[in-house]
């Protein structure tokens, strides 16, 4: 009797051990994570799993695998690309924590009107950052919570400065086109150092859709978005980082 209530002793209920491993999954994770994103903030990140899933595409429609992208130091991108990226897509950028509440209650009503037609988003540019360096494209629940987690790291972790030089070297501009620099060079024929005003604000009224919309064959509504985030860079002043 006493072997028996010994081993009945020494055996953990199931639901204790599910909790111990998954706790222990969950530490593994942290670590790593952590450990992956302070990395990133001395080492510029060599691929998306954009740019992965692009080639994919790309692949299954039998074109050649395109990825065009050049590191530009975060001193060295053009002051109006910055401003531009700021003003067209997060101009609290410098103020908050990595969540616009303000945006993101607006894009909650605004999709509730128009239904599941058009997804408009509240994203910030740290959000956009952690979720193009980190994470898998797509829109679900699991990827949200995900997001919002490398949102806090990154903001905890690296510089204001950091943020916006990654995001300015990873986003999507162009069809295998990632990066300012890059970008610059397709539609304008030169660095995004000598970017002007009004070249920055076209390219950044490209960036919610740049494989249908082009800085060189700029629509009305494209033009519209230009004129609007120019005005929004006189209003927004130089970036006090």
């Amino acid at each position: 009797m006493a072997r028996k209530s010994t081993k009945q002793k020494g055996k953990k209920p199931l639901f204790k051990r599910i909790a111990i491993i998954v706790g222990k999954l969950l530490l593994w994770f942290f670590i790593f994570s952590v450990i992956w994103v302070v990395a990133y903030r001395f080492i510029n990140p060599p691929i998306t799993f954009l740019m992965v899933q692009r080639n994919w595409e790309r692949k299954a429609d039998e074109k050649p695998a395109k990825i065009k992208k050049e590191w530009v130091k975060f001193e060295e991108i053009s002051d109006n690309m910055k401003r531009a990226a700021v003003s067209a897509e997060d101009q609290l950028f410098l103020k908050h924590m990595g969540f616009d509440i303000k945006a993101i209650e607006k894009a909650y009503e605004s999709n509730l009107k128009k239904g599941k037609k058009k997804i408009k988003g509240g994203s910030t540019i740290s959000q956009q950052t952690a979720k193009n360096v980190f994470l898998w494209p797509g829109r679900s629940y699991v990827r949200k919570v995900f997001e919002a987690y490398f949102t806090l790291l990154i903001e905890v972790l690296w510089s204001k400065e950091r943020i916006l030089e990654v995001y300015l070297n990873v986003i999507e501009m162009g069809d295998g086109i990632y990066g300012a620099e890059a970008a610059s060079q397709k539609y304008y024929g030169h660095s995004c150092r000598k970017m002007s005003r009004s070249e920055a604000a076209l390219l950044a009224a490209c960036f919610p859709n740049p494989l249908r919309w082009n800085p060189n064959k700029a629509t009305q509504y494209i033009r519209h978005r230009q004129y609007l985030i120019m005005r929004n860079m006189r209003r927004l002043g130089p970036l006090d980082f």
